[in-house]
């Protein structure tokens, strides 16, 4: 299952920018087609390569939730990871360290995907173009992530990013990044089977529900309905009946998940290495500070949920005890102690936090295996949901996507129609998917983030900062985003 992503990357993939601040020498013949591409074999070891970018996600995901008005920083003090605490109170500057990480990580994603495509017509073999049709999907994630951050981009297709281009590339607007994105998750859901060999690995319905996702952020409707309508009425996913499972360690990939993030307690990561991780390191910094009892392991009590977002979900929802752990609670019913960290709240993301008995070998705070489910049916329900009432397509069965995710936390059906149906729908958003890192954005792309985020400056605040040092080390030619 989860060995997909250990191996041994005998190449080296460069991104458009580097961890340093200096570009590294190195001789680019290194990775050339003549000594790369020449055997099926070769072509699924850099798949996988480019699969193994995804682990360094957790960040996006933290900071999803932390940008947003559904959790604050934590963390031990005021200048714990100062760029975490500056995001959370929207005074982030082009010098943020957790920008530059987002910048890079999916930058050296988009460059590893670019790669197989760059050579995907030297070398033929049965099974190919499912190889391509990953390598599209992952290239349309990455890319994603990046518009979905920074806006318009910096963008090549079908060949990596080269030391020294940066002097030549402009920053591509986002309207013809979402087309290439579309284009190959298009080919990508034509091309792959709904289900794969191994878990984790992107599919037919990885690819639809992303292109939906990607419709959705661009106001296209009637198209995000199309694709989203028929990754439910063709796929093979389902709600899970017992909600309470949904996040554990021993319930990965269940009939709910349309695409997980592959995790291990593989060790190899370190605090000057945290991309280095075969863990969800985001578990570890959820976690409860000094924590002994029961269940869960100690961390770093970053990302805690605030009163607002406890109190959003209703009477008698059952997701709430599977999302919210309210440590007071917990600590009274099972003697359990813990510390409390900077900007306590008394709750934790109870989704994402450690758990005993996770881990063999790794650090419980760097390496724990806990999956990301990035996609899941419920989300999908949820956008088809919205996609089809914003776009006027039918609310009847808005009504019905949003009751089915409704009723399994049980709770009872709406009736509701036009715009009182569309804020049940951001309402039920929220709380479905609190902690999963989807806030922010949900937010930004429905023009609701100034009334609902302290310290948000509209035309600024919608997208971050370019790092200053990639402006830098591009000779000052792109401009920075408005306001920064």
């Amino acid at each position: 299952m989860k060995n997909i992503f250990k191996y041994n990357i005998l190449f080296v993939l460069l991104a458009i920018c580097s961890c340093s601040d200096d570009f590294i020498d190195v001789d680019p013949q290194e990775t050339s087609s003549n000594t790369y591409f020449n055997n099926e074999a070769e072509y699924r070891s850099a798949l996988i390569a480019a699969y193994d970018l995804l682990h360094s996600t957790y960040l996006n995901v933290m900071l999803g939730e932390i940008a947003s008005d559904n959790t604050l920083a934590g963390g031990e003090s005021a200048t714990d990871v100062p760029g975490i605490q500056e995001i959370d109170d929207m005074i982030h500057t082009p010098v943020n360290q957790q920008l530059r990480d987002i910048w890079s990580w999916m930058y050296g994603g988009v460059n590893r995907a670019n790669f197989i495509l760059e050579f995907q017509d030297k070398t033929d073999f049965s099974g190919k173009n499912i190889v391509l049709a990953e390598a599209r999907f992952l290239r349309a994630y990455y890319y994603f992530e990046l518009v979905k951050w920074f806006g318009d981009i910096p963008f090549v297709v079908d060949r990596r990013f080269v030391l020294g281009e940066e002097f030549d590339i402009d920053r591509t607007p986002k309207a013809e990044v979402y087309a290439q994105i579309e284009q190959d998750l298009i080919f990508a859901s034509e091309n792959l089977p709904y289900i794969q060999s191994q878990a984790g690995r992107a599919t037919k319905g990885a690819a639809q529900a992303l292109l939906g996702k990607a419709y959705l952020f661009q106001n296209k409707y009637t198209e995000a309905a199309a694709v989203l309508e028929d990754v439910i009425e063709n796929g093979p996913y389902e709600l899970l009946a017992d909600y309470s499972t949904m996040f554990e360690n021993d319930n990965e990939n269940n009939i709910e998940s349309v695409f997980e993030v592959q995790y291990t307690d593989e060790q190899g990561a370190s605090f000057d290495c945290l991309q280095c991780s075969e863990g969800n390191v985001a578990v570890g910094f959820n976690g409860i500070r000094n924590y002994s009892g029961p269940l869960f392991e100690s961390g770093f009590s970053f990302n805690v949920p605030v009163q607002e977002v406890v109190d959003a979900f209703e009477e008698g929802d059952l997701r709430k005890e599977v999302a919210i752990l309210d440590i007071d609670a917990w600590a009274e019913s099972t003697g359990a102690t813990f510390n409390t960290g900077y900007e306590h709240t008394g709750y934790f993301n109870r989704k994402y936090i450690s758990r005993q008995g996770d881990l063999n070998t790794g650090d419980p705070n760097l390496t724990n295996p806990n999956n990301y489910r990035a996609i899941r049916f419920a989300d999908v329900l949820l956008m088809a949901a919205e996609a089809l009432n914003k776009g006027g397509v039918s609310d009847t069965r808005a009504q019905d996507y949003l009751n089915r995710v409704r009723n399994r936390a049980g709770l009872s059906n709406v009736s509701l129609t036009g715009t009182n149906l569309t804020n049940a729908i951001y309402q039920d958003r929220r709380v479905e998917l609190v902690g999963e890192g989807h806030r922010f954005f949900d937010l930004v792309r429905t023009g609701r983030a100034a009334q609902e985020i302290d310290g948000f400056v509209t035309g600024k605040h919608e997208v971050f900062p370019i790092p200053l040092i990639e402006i830098q080390l591009a000779g000052n030619r792109w401009e920075q985003n408005p306001m920064y």
